[in-house]
């Protein structure tokens, strides 16, 4: 068995638009992929995207995907690779392909000397939580995500209150 990862493309779109969509049946929430073909092509394979994926692939059969853009940290004054989504379908799993994926951007991170790899997990994901920690991933327990969307980031932008 061969494993290998290698740069998404555009023709690997239907491709991402499968593992987004396994990934959101994981985390319950199907309903909120909005993304479609001409999305995926438009945001993450125009010109100044900055929106960047892998595609792991064993023996040739894409079996997970990563995306991945990169951030800025004032404090450190470097960039640093922001993972936003990580996956391997169910059946591939345990064949090493989440760990090549994550060794895969830790190394581009160090190449393209960023001073941060990072993500997030949801809390209630004690599989994956488990995993990252096993690699020597830290937790971020004082750090509280926010997030405006939708209606509330439209009317924000306009009137400057949700």
């Amino acid at each position: 068995m061969s494993l290998t990862i290698r740069p998404a493309t555009l023709s690997d779109v239907d491709t991402i638009l499968h593992f987004i969509k396994e990934l959101a049946i994981y985390e319950k929430a199907e309903h909120e992929v909005l993304a479609t073909p001409e999305t995926i092509k438009q945001s993450m394979f125009s010109e100044h995207s900055g929106v960047y994926g892998l595609i792991c692939e064993l023996d040739g059969h894409a079996i997970g995907f990563a995306v991945f853009f990169y951030n800025y940290s004032t404090w450190l004054a470097k960039p640093g690779l922001y993972l936003e989504d990580l996956y391997v379908s169910p059946e591939y799993r345990g064949k090493g392909a989440g760990i090549a994926l994550l060794q895969h951007l830790a190394q581009i991170a160090v190449e393209k000397g960023c001073g941060r790899f990072e993500w997030s997990c949801l809390d209630w994901n004690t599989p994956s939580r488990e995993f990252y920690e096993s690699l020597g991933a830290e937790p971020q327990h004082e750090w509280i995500g926010y997030r405006m969307s939708g209606e509330t980031l439209e009317k924000f932008a306009e009137n400057g209150k949700s």
